[in-house]
């Protein structure tokens, strides 16, 4: 009897920890975020300005509300910018707990400035989108082919462009496998990380220090148990081995949040066609804060190669 209140202590215990382990990075009930709450690290006091007016540019234009079903029958949520029916499509993914406004301000900004439209749309667990647990694109992925689905059957034949920042660059990446529609005609992933569980252990170093490898397997259990996801089930580094999907890498040199190491990373394995640009002196997704010409100058190389026409 001694023996099993024992092991039932034990389980229950691990049952616990895992559980609190799952609330750190993955559970998101609330979706608060603005698109104005800034980095509050101080490499990002120099650029705040620029950012908080890009955003609110983005912010004041005008915008299609779109629902759609995910393929678990979650509601997903998106704002449609523009309205020419004959012009490409740029469909935006955002960040970790961040907004679509916030991480997409200049993905929107260079589509207006080439005459694409762009549906910039709330990751599940954020936003209006449905959802309570951030599976850092295990589950996104999926979306993602939601997303452009919908697209390519209401638009039939019109180009269409995947971009994301950060986790959503994740996102798009691990998208990348899948029975994407032909009109998608490339990939942009701008500072990704290579793979969920390295950018969670990273963080975890940071925060933590070595003790945070002792938390790493409650990590994964309560991802599986709670999040109902495998948190090594899917990856970009895993995803852009087998795609056919040219794929543009964008990266800042002094990201210290995802390494750009972790682009490198995802370039070397790809099997597909890809280009990789880096951006010095960029913290953590504001490389087209820093340098619009240069990143603007690699998007339009890009959408030249695949065959996508913007305006000059």
């Amino acid at each position: 009897m001694t023996l099993i209140l024992i092991l039932a202590g034990v389980i229950l215990a691990i049952l616990a920890v895992s559980y609190a382990a799952y609330r750190i990075p993955f559970y998101h009930p609330e979706h608060k975020e603005s698109p104005y709450d800034l980095p509050p690290e101080d490499q990002y006091d120099p650029y705040r300005a620029a950012m908080t007016a890009l955003i609110a540019e983005t912010d004041a234009e005008p915008f299609e509300p779109v629902n759609i079903a995910a393929y678990d029958g979650a509601t997903l949520f998106g704002r449609l910018y523009g309205a020419d029916e004959t012009a490409p499509l740029l469909i935006g993914f955002h960040g970790f707990k961040s907004t679509a406004l916030r991480d997409m301000c200049g993905g929107g900004k260079l589509a207006r400035k080439m005459g694409m439209n762009a549906l910039l749309v709330d990751q599940r667990a954020h936003g209006k989108s449905d959802g309570k647990t951030i599976s850092f694109g295990v589950k996104e992925r999926f979306d993602c082919l939601s997303w452009a689905r919908y697209a390519a059957e209401r638009w039939p034949g019109r180009p269409i462009v995947l971009m994301g920042v950060s986790m959503g660059a994740a996102t798009v990446l691990m998208a990348s496998d899948l029975e994407l529609p032909p009109e998608v005609r490339g990939i942009i992933a701008d500072c990704p990380y290579s793979d969920p569980s390295a950018i969670i252990k990273k963080v975890g170093r940071d925060s933590m220090g070595p003790a945070s490898i002792l938390l790493y397997p409650f990590i994964l259990l309560g991802a599986r148990l709670y999040g109902g996801f495998g948190l090594t089930a899917a990856s970009p580094v895993k995803a852009v081995r087998r795609t056919k999907v040219p794929i543009l890498l964008i990266h800042g040199e002094d990201d210290r949040f995802v390494p750009c190491d972790m682009s490198r990373q995802i370039f070397d394995a790809c099997a597909g066609e890809k280009t990789r640009v880096t951006i010095p002196k960029a913290p953590h997704a504001i490389a087209y804060i820093l340098d619009p010409d240069k990143y603007g100058q690699a998007v339009r190389r890009f959408l030249d190669s695949v065959g996508v026409t913007v305006k000059a």
